[in-house]
Parts: structure tokens; C-alpha cells; sequence
């Protein structure tokens, strides 16, 4: 039964690292993207022809790369962990408190994902265009909510593994 588990878990956990990494592939695309169109505007603004709406495509992609690096970061613990107070307990404690903080950060970011769901559909069913470039924004919306869904995804399969396999992830 152990072996079932632990090889369950071993393939949602390549599932979720394939997913972090396509989508940090992908803000990864969209970071370089806005560097260009940076560059683009400043040199445009020099000498006299800016680019219109560029402050509105900035924060757009600003939302897609936040979104799709979100679980990347979790996936390969490249973000910033405070560990020295849970570093005091003994392991069961240490367990028992990873365990609940990575199950009420997936529901948070499922929740989050949810609401930006309805949100995207909102957007869609009235029609609503961005500000100053008059364009749909919604696919903006839907990106950071499979972010969302991504990151809940990766903390999910993390509890799993705290609980299931008492690993200190």
C-alpha cells in the first residue's frame, strides 16, 4: 500500500513539475516580451513616437508572469522560507504545522482561481475591453486564474506528501 502511495504521489508531483515548468517557460516568454516593449517605448518616447498603452500591456503581463512563476517557486523551493522558528520543534510538530500550512495555502490559491473564474466570465459576458488599448483583457484574467490553479495544484500534492509520506517538504 505504501508503495502504491508513494509512487501516486511520485507521479503527481512530475505532473505538477511539468506544469510549473511550462508555465514558467511561458513567463518566461511574457518577462521578455515586456523588456522589449520597454526598450521599444523608451526608444518611441525619445524620439517622439510612444507607444500607446504600453503602461496597460506592462500591468497585464505583469499579472501573467506573477501568476505562472508562482508555482514554479514552490515546486523547486527557490522562494524565501522562514524556517528558524519551526526549526525549534520536533519533527512530528514540524510535520503536523507543514502539513496545515500547505493545505490552507492550496485551498487559498484554489479559492483564488475560483474567484478569478467567475471573474474571466463576468468580464466575457459583458463585453468589458481594457481602458486605453479598447482591447479584451479576459485571457489576462484566465492566465493568472491557471496560475492559481497551478500553485494550488503544486501545494496540494505538497500536503499529500507531508501527510502521506511524512516528508518535510
Amino acid at each position: 500500500m505504501n508503495l502504491m502511495r508513494h509512487s501516486s504521489l511520485l507521479f503527481l508531483d512530475k505532473v505538477g513539475a511539468h506544469i510549473s515548468f511550462v508555465l514558467a517557460v511561458f513567463a518566461g516568454i511574457t518577462l521578455t516580451a515586456m523588456m522589449l516593449l520597454a526598450c521599444w517605448n523608451m526608444v518611441g518616447r525619445a524620439i517622439g513616437y510612444p507607444l500607446k498603452g504600453t503602461f496597460e500591456l506592462m500591468g497585464f503581463m505583469g499579472a501573467v508572469v506573477a501568476a505562472f512563476s508562482l508555482a514554479y517557486a514552490q515546486q523547486s523551493r527557490s522562494h524565501i522560507f522562514v524556517a528558524f522558528f519551526i526549526a525549534r520543534f520536533k519533527r512530528p510538530v514540524r510535520l503536523a504545522l507543514d502539513a496545515a500550512v500547505h493545505l490552507a495555502s492550496a485551498a487559498f490559491f484554489i479559492h483564488a482561481g475560483l474567484e478569478l473564474e467567475k471573474l474571466a466570465a463576468f468580464i466575457v459576458e459583458l463585453g468589458e475591453l481594457s481602458e486605453t488599448l479598447q482591447i479584451i483583457y479576459h485571457p489576462f484574467v484566465w492566465a493568472v486564474c491557471v496560475g492559481c490553479f497551478a500553485m494550488g495544484f503544486v501545494l496540494f500534492i505538497s500536503f499529500l506528501k507531508t501527510v502521506l509520506l511524512a516528508e518535510e517538504v
